[in-house]
């Protein structure tokens, strides 16, 4: 029998699009009063926030996708001494609930848990469901996404599918302000980020795209970019002598800011990414990676695109001119980039973290839940 002063147990590995929605509900069920601890791979490192602090137990896992014969041989013996690991460790905490957030290093631990008979919650970010959660979801009591579709969920799984919309940071939340176009004559703020790791091909496309604009729109750009730390030479090397006010870095520590002030964004589409677009209300040009498992970042600019949000430029024809071209298009009808800021705001869920609290406290039975109905969307 399940212990009602039992901890909650949060089930992630180290990426931002699994950190991110983890970090955001810890919040929120801490302030609900729960206790948490934090399951996660022995290759995890430091998380920063709220889940530094947590109580942190680490299992073997490894990922078997993608992977020579030896590795998976070596990968699947490492998942059984985690699951091992996990069903000692599930059995001493007695946990109320166990939520996992996707990727290898939560099947153990999501696997024992359902051995044992405890609840639990998958929650899946992308358009697409990870590999990770296809093993997991028909052992779940819920499932949380954050489309209103998601591809290769089973049909027999989706009567316990819920929207809830992807979690992000609350740094997000409040520095959103509504969006305003770029005046006629003043500056234009153009956002370029490559992900957790940057996008070398960021680094060779937009610098000559954004020089290649005319000189009206040109001498009002404002340009943020990421770049990775082994191109960030060549990319300042780039825009040398263009006369543009341009800040490179490989990490902005104030993204939520940045985003905030932002009249276009160029961006890959991670989860994490097209969440923070749709909390914050900004327009993005996605050029999703192309080697992304499933093709799910396709799939996530894909949703955003069908809802007026931004548009989709795929790498494997991306070019400078056809960038500064789509750039050019849209700074010459700004009443474009506001109706797609509207538009990505729109499907946005800033109340994603406080409904997918909703779902753990409900299945648990706490009194801290929503009334029923009141934040949930059935899921397609």
């Amino acid at each position: 029998m399940i212990e009602k002063d039992g901890p909650i147990v949060l089930a992630t590995g180290g990426t931002g699009g699994h950190v991110f929605p983890a970090q955001a509900l810890a919040r929120v069920l801490q302030e609900r009063g729960h206790r948490l601890v934090l399951v996660t791979d022995v290759r995890g490192g430091s998380y920063g926030g709220l889940l530094d602090n947590l109580e942190t137990y680490r299992i073997r896992a490894a990922g078997i996708s993608g992977r020579g014969l030896i590795a998976r041989i070596s990968a699947v013996l490492q998942l059984g001494l985690g699951l091992l690991q996990a069903r000692r460790l599930l059995r001493r905490l007695r946990p109320r609930c166990v939520v996992g957030f996707g990727g290898y290093p939560s099947v153990p631990t999501m696997v024992a848990a359902a051995q044992l008979g405890f609840r639990t919650v998958i929650h899946e970010q992308n358009a697409v469901l990870g590999r990770a959660n296809r093993v997991l979801a028909p052992r779940a009591d819920r499932i949380a996404t954050a489309f209103d579709t998601t591809a290769m969920l089973r049909d027999a799984d989706r009567a316990r599918a819920v929207r809830t919309g992807n979690p992000v940071r609350s740094e997000v939340i409040a520095s959103a302000r509504p969006y305003v176009a770029p005046a006629a004559d003043g500056p234009i703020e153009i956002l370029v980020v490559g992900g957790s790791q940057g996008a070398a091909i960021f680094g060779e496309i937009v610098p000559p795209a954004l020089i290649g604009l005319p000189e009206s729109p040109r001498r009002r750009l404002r340009i943020a970019q990421q770049c990775r730390k082994d191109t960030l030479d060549g990319v300042r090397a780039a825009y040398a002598g263009a006369g543009l006010e341009v800040e490179l870095a490989p990490f902005f520590a104030d993204i939520p800011a940045r985003l905030a002030r932002a009249h276009l964004v160029i961006c890959r589409s991670g989860a994490s990414t097209v969440a923070e677009l749709t909390a914050a209300g900004r327009p993005a040009i996605m050029i999703p990676y192309p080697h992304a498992i499933d093709d799910h970042q396709r799939e996530n600019a894909a949703r955003l695109c069908d809802a007026g949000g931004g548009w989709m430029m795929p790498q494997d024809s991306l070019t400078a001119a056809g960038l500064a071209a789509l750039v050019r298009s849209l700074l010459d009808t700004p009443d474009r980039l506001a109706s797609a800021a509207a538009c990505a705001a729109r499907t946005g869920t800033p109340d994603a973290a406080a409904r997918l609290a909703d779902i753990v406290c409900a299945l648990i039975g706490d009194g801290a839940a929503a009334t029923p109905n009141s934040r949930k969307e059935a899921v397609a």
